[in-house]
């Protein structure tokens, strides 16, 4: 029988694409199966919550089968049509190290994993500050840190003002040891530090803050739906036709745009000889007092760029030596020289200068420092009453006094867009995500409520002190919310008060701070909640104070006395019970007066009190602690409505505490209730 050549062909190209094709079947099948993927939470050297029911959760392919394999015990799951599968493990005592296992299309081992409490830090910048910033302050901590038993997660910002977000940004858990501390928070540190020195239980302590937002950012759709105006913003980024104009007017408005003619160019940067090179001549140049704001010195209203130099003479035992400088703090952002070296730059007023100066670049005589300071909004200079100084450790020399100034660039005047103006088309240019209601919850909370928490630690307000009034009520949604998303209704919930800020008044004055204050203070109504009041550890010069121990140690207290069951521990300091009229004297009682009532210095004489009748115009009064009672005079004021207490920004005096050393809120009340 005769066999073509075509037929021949046929008969080998079926011989050899059967199995081509078996093989490419078989690729097409594995490569639509998708990898195992867990959050970020769920990674090595986490810390799960003890004593509760623990989700694992993850994704992988639709029909996918996983294991998870934790303590000699394994669960099983299958995924959804979504790709979604997770596990429910039954409670675990702490301890560890443990590993686990995760199994599907691929396989994934997790390490150096504990069981202990685990605690859910969020807020604003406060809470986000880390220990390197406060350093300086407790050299001691950074040098001692070993506490390979307490673990960090720091969570990247992340905004988000349509969806919630299935997974958080990359992070990943730290031990807080010699290695990490710098990078760890430092409210988190000490509040971990006492509770795991005197209960010895793994810690995890997750953070998820970001500076300068506001407390609507963080709560939910769910949470907000009936809270207006911040309902009623949701209804409007939910249409698609506002969204398109608001981003169609973003895309034309530039950064540089100020609404006047075209920005000049910086001369210091642009004129042959720059302003920080030790060559450049300061001819013509204006005397400066730092520190200091130019305002305050006959430069009224100039917002730009302006130069700062300063020749200081360095004795012989620190030339070439490495060393530090201390720049105080700058409104707004600072470029910094010494001998024409850039040794730092900051592009925000609110954090510290301190820069390193490399080994080399001081030199015995005269040294140029030049500071070029960029300012875009109110007054423009170095804050007083912080450090300014050049130092190498042994030998410190004062940088301030005596400097020259010159100005590099004026900013004009803003008329519009972003910067001033009104009306519909400047709200709709403003859609940032970061401070929209739940902008900031769809990508940093809602990815995490999986993962079981012992508690929560808030510290925020200070951007939303601008409207006082709104504030307990977000409060409220913001506890509900989060109680109701993670199914735990009673969860523990502690915050910070804010603390005093700002110039010190010595008349009654009305407080936007003091307001948000009470707001929190009233707070406390909601059940399983607790304040760490931070009236004494401010400071009226920066918004970020450094002493970060006593709050965490503060919050701490809290969380021993609510969430540990601690009955012997005093945890807050006095707080109002009553005020009634009796005579001639206001009395007020007191709850958590500890072993009782004294003020700053000791005594019993307490200031910061005011009262006022129907017309509210408060008038200091005296007040006199007597065994657990505080006496007003009243005299002054006829018919005595109102009582307030350490009602300013920044509350000075012989303010009230208990003898264990916590102070008592301010507040304000109504006499008979």
């Amino acid at each position: 029988m005769d066999i073509t050549n075509s037929t021949l062909n046929k008969m080998y190209l079926k011989k050899c694409i059967k199995p081509v094709l078996a093989v490419l079947l078989v690729s097409v099948f594995f490569a639509a199966r998708a990898d195992v993927r867990l959050p970020q939470l769920v990674s090595n050297n986490m810390v799960l919550q003890r004593d509760v029911n623990l989700k694992i959760w993850g994704w992988a392919s639709p029909g996918e089968k996983v294991s998870v394999k934790f303590i000699n015990h394994t669960y099983n799951a299958t995924t959804d049509k979504n790709g979604n599968w997770a596990i429910i493990m039954k409670p675990i005592k702490a301890g560890g190290p443990y590993q686990m296992s995760i199994a599907g299309n691929n396989k994934i081992e997790l390490n150096n994993i504990l069981i202990g409490d685990v605690f859910f830090f969020s807020g604003q910048s406060n809470m986000t500050i880390m220990m390197e910033r406060v350093k300086e302050r407790y050299p001691e901590e950074i040098t001692n840190a070993n506490f390979p038993e307490l673990r960090y997660f720091f969570v990247p910002t992340a905004s988000d003002a349509f969806k919630e977000h299935e997974d958080l940004p990359k992070g990943n858990w730290v031990a807080v040891d010699h290695e990490h501390i710098l990078n760890i928070g430092a409210v988190a540190y000490f509040f971990a530090k006492q509770l795991y020195a005197k209960y010895k239980v793994p810690m995890g302590l997750i953070n998820s803050s970001v500076g300068g937002t506001l407390v609507q950012a963080w709560i939910s759709s769910d949470g907000l739906k009936n809270l207006e105006p911040y309902a009623s913003r949701l209804a409007q980024l939910r249409d698609t036709a506002f969204v398109n104009q608001a981003n169609r007017q973003r895309r034309g408005f530039g950064p540089r745009q100020q609404g006047g003619a075209a920005a000049e160019v910086d001369k210091g940067m642009s004129e042959p000889v720059k302003w920080y090179d030790p060559k450049y001549d300061p001819k013509g140049w204006h005397k400066f007092w730092l520190p200091g704001y130019w305002e305050d010195q006959g430069v009224k209203g100039l917002h730009g760029i302006l130069w700062f130099r300063k020749e200081v003479d360095v004795p012989a035992s620190m030339a070439g030596k490495p060393a530090k400088l201390f720049v105080g703090r700058i409104v707004d952002a600072d470029e910094t020289y010494v001998n024409g070296v850039k040794v730092g730059n900051i592009t925000y007023q609110y954090p510290p200068r301190r820069y390193n100066i490399p080994e080399g670049v001081l030199k015995a005589g005269k040294n140029l420092i030049v500071v070029r300071v960029t300012n875009t909004a109110d007054k423009g200079g170095f804050v007083p009453d912080k450090r300014y100084e050049l130092t190498d450790g042994t030998t410190s020399i004062d940088i301030r006094g005596d400097w020259l100034y010159q100005v590099g660039e004026v900013y004009p005047p803003r008329t519009g867009g972003f910067g001033g103006g009104g009306g519909a088309a400047n709200a709709i240019a403003r859609i940032n995500p970061q401070n929209e209601p739940a902008g900031l919850y769809n990508a940093m909370i809602a990815p995490a409520i999986n993962y079981a928490v012992k508690g929560f630690l808030w510290y925020q307000g200070e951007a939303n002190a601008d409207k006082p009034q709104d504030y307990n009520a977000l409060m409220t949604a913001l506890i509900t919310d989060w109680r109701n998303k993670w199914k735990e209704p009673n969860a523990p919930f502690f915050f910070v008060q804010l603390p005093n800020y700002m110039e010190v008044q010595y008349s009654p004055s009305e407080s936007n701070w003091a307001q948000l204050r009470e707001e929190q203070r009233e707070t406390l109504s909601v059940p399983n909640t607790g304040m760490a009041v931070a009236i004494d550890v401010g400071e009226w010069n920066d918004i970020h104070p450094l002493n970060k121990k006593t709050v965490g140690e503060r919050l701490a207290l809290a969380t021993e006395k609510i969430v540990y069951g601690d009955t012997k521990v005093v945890y807050s300091g006095p707080t109002l019970k009553s005020a009634v009229m009796e005579g001639n004297n206001i009395v007020l009682t007191f709850d958590n007066i500890g072993s009782g009532m004294v003020a700053k210095g000791g005594g019993s004489d307490v200031e910061q009190f005011a009262i006022a009748g129907a017309d509210k115009r408060f008038t200091w009064a005296k007040a006199k602690i007597e065994g657990n009672k505080i006496i007003i005079n009243a005299a002054g004021v006829t018919k005595p409505q109102y009582v307030r207490y350490a009602w300013a920004d920044n509350p000075q005096g012989e303010i009230l505490y208990n003898k264990e050393g916590l102070p008592a809120s301010p507040f304000m009340t109504t006499i008979g209730q």
